[in-house]
């Protein structure tokens, strides 16, 4: 079945929600292979959160539909300087390695690039995630030097279950 691509609305977020922690989170998120339930407990975001996100025209978050369930997001951003960012790439654990994430990532880039003016992305990732980071150089992501600190006093972004979380930036360019 072939999804429907298209921009979050304020009505979504309950969906949105839903997805996101089912794909990071719990025993649930173990149906899939994005899971962080062994780095994190707790929560991946929160409603509050996701109202903040699709209130700024900086940023949005692309849905995947298919009939009315959604089935993936990811967050795509304008960072300036002709740089988009995209995260909370989200596929329901049970259509995982289907290609949905891949279709959703095509679409993140040519929305960057349409709506932002982005001729490079850049993404975080925890460096403990050899698999996904593997899977992003096979989409033409290369790592940089630059790492970013873990907010471990921020509980809403979720409780750490080590002491050594951070995460690496990786970046590609756009055609």
């Amino acid at each position: 079945m072939t999804e429907i691509l298209r921009d979050a609305t304020s009505a979504d977020i309950p969906a949105l929600h839903r997805l996101i922690e089912s794909a990071y989170r719990g025993e649930a998120s173990r149906a899939g292979w994005t899971t962080e339930a062994d780095l994190l407990d707790g929560q991946r975001t929160d409603p509050e959160d996701l109202a903040t996100l699709l209130a700024d025209p900086a940023q949005t978050m692309l849905t995947a539909w298919r009939g009315d369930e959604l089935v993936g997001c990811v967050l795509i951003a304008d960072r300036g300087e002709g740089t988009g960012y995209f995260g909370m790439l989200s596929v329901s654990p049970t259509l995982q390695g289907g290609g949905l994430g891949r279709r959703l990532v095509e679409a993140a880039h040519a929305a960057m690039a349409e709506r932002f003016g982005a001729r490079r992305v850049r993404i975080s990732v925890f460096p403990q995630r050899d698999e996904l980071i593997g899977w992003y150089r096979r989409l033409g992501y290369g790592l940089t030097d630059e790492t970013l600190p873990f907010p471990y006093d921020e509980p809403r972004f979720g409780i750490p279950l080590r002491d050594d979380l951070h995460f690496v930036v990786m970046e590609r360019a756009l055609a």
